[in-house]
């Protein structure tokens, strides 16, 4: 009796346990839950502006190819601008002033920044710059300083630089007796009047010393690099006219006895001589200096060039007690402060100031890249050996008065300066009523 009462409660436990199997295996598995989609990063398209010749903006397509290909999410737009400065600059007041929010980035000719600065369009890049611990050391600082600052913000950054520089007759030089290029004002003027005689034997259409003196915005541009060469400026620090310093009166001066008194530059240099000019007199053998931007050294060493393989440059003459100066030139890149992706915008700004960008900027279109560290690349000195000595006037390298009616202040110091070196104005006469205007300007407009 026991050993059935036994088995029947181990059969008893065998069917609860199979009944327990059968209830788990039978209950319904838990519906799956559905996956959230992987986000994908917003695709952005952002516009480009850019102008210059057809091979540059083939060019700046590479570029923008290359950016997209690491960049997937982010479209560019190339916006072609004109050719020439004053419609390119044109084309970009009139979207910024309506506020648009396109094009979100473009190149901005160096005298323009400060100009675009003071008007309020250009966005600060320094939280970009804080956030990605982006270096700032790579490029000139003088240059992001006087040129690329506004009121203590960074609002551009520099993609390529011209500067004024001195060219030189290397084989006249050696020919007189120098063995190195004028460190100062007075120097040039006994080194061209000695080699002008020389050569006037045989070539009667030699001069000394060919400079930009025509009443045009170039000229602003040389007196500039003689007053500051002599301690001098246009403004000081306040946004105050000083154009009338007795500093500024003796350089304008020099700028005339060059022409009147020393007999070294030609006469139609107030009439005529821009920077073409200019570089056609030096590069047909007819002048010992010249005063020009670095794009001439290209073609003064042309297959087709008399004068190739000739030519040395070197920073401008100074003042005693001065340094060097040289204006700045060039195009800057900045980042509308409409545009509505701004992050996209930092991306290609970084992308175009990279130092792959710019050397390709350097061996293909043959620019000064805005990066110091490209100047030491092998390849880069290899084809343009002349940028080592470009460096070193690019260090000294100072912008025109940052301020928005700059255009203004340069019409006026263009007329005084032309007619001071034409002889028809002596020169304290004429930085007196320049300074004069300039106030005047500036009580209209103010310092901002």
């Amino acid at each position: 009796m026991r050993s059935k009462v036994i088995r029947l409660l181990a059969l008893l436990v065998v069917v609860a346990l199979i009944a327990t199997v059968s209830f788990v295996g039978c209950k319904p598995k838990p519906a799956p839950q559905p996956q959230k989609p992987v986000e994908k990063p917003e695709k952005v398209t952002i516009v480009f502006a850019v102008g210059g010749a057809p091979s540059e903006i083939d060019y700046w397509h590479s570029v923008i190819d290359k950016f997209e290909a690491k960049n997937p999410n982010i479209t560019v737009d190339l916006l072609r601008q004109p050719m020439q400065t004053e419609t390119r600059m044109q084309t970009l007041v009139t979207p910024l002033s309506g506020k648009e929010s396109t094009p979100d980035v473009f190149l901005m000719d160096v005298a323009w920044v400060g100009q675009f600065a003071a008007s309020g369009w250009l966005a600060p890049l320094d939280d970009f710059v804080s956030k990605d611990n982006y270096d700032l050391s790579v490029f000139f600082k003088k240059t992001l300083d006087l040129a690329d600052t506004y009121k203590g913000k960074l609002r551009a950054l520099p993609v390529y630089i011209d500067a004024g520089l001195l060219y030189y007759r290397k084989d006249l030089l050696k020919k007189y007796g120098y063995t190195a290029p004028p460190a100062t004002w007075d120097e040039l003027v006994k080194m061209a009047q000695k080699v002008q005689k020389g050569e006037r034997k045989d070539n009667p259409n030699f001069w000394g010393f060919v400079w930009q003196g025509k009443q045009y915005e170039g000229l602003v541009c040389d007196f500039l690099e003689y007053i500051v060469s002599n301690g001098g400026n246009i403004l000081d620090k306040d946004g105050n006219p000083i154009i009338n310093s007795d500093n500024n009166v003796e350089a304008l001066t020099f700028m005339r006895d060059l022409i009147h008194k020393y007999n070294i530059s030609p006469p139609n240099t107030y009439t005529e001589m821009t920077e073409e000019p200019v570089r056609t007199t030096f590069q047909s053998g007819n002048a010992l200096f010249e005063r020009n931007w670095p794009y001439a050294w290209a073609l003064h060493n042309a297959d087709d060039s008399p004068v190739k393989g000739k030519v040395g440059i070197a920073p401008l003459p100074h003042f005693p007690g001065g340094e060097s100066a040289a204006t700045l030139g060039g195009w800057h890149i900045g980042m509308n402060i409409y545009s509505k992706h701004k992050e996209a915008a930092w991306k290609f700004i970084k992308f175009v100031e990279s130092y792959e960008t710019q050397k390709g900027f350097a061996m293909n279109l043959g620019w000064n890249p805005g990066r110091k560290d490209v100047y030491d690349d092998p390849d880069v000195v290899a084809k343009a050996p002349y940028l080592k000595d470009l460096r070193k006037v690019f260090v000294g390298a100072v912008p025109r008065p940052g301020v928005p009616y700059y255009t203004k202040l340069s019409s006026v110091i263009q007329k005084y300066v032309n007619a001071a070196i034409a002889g028809k104005m002596d020169p304290k006469e004429a930085l007196d009523k320049a300074e004069e205007e300039l106030k005047e300007i500036i009580k209209q407009y103010g310092k901002g």
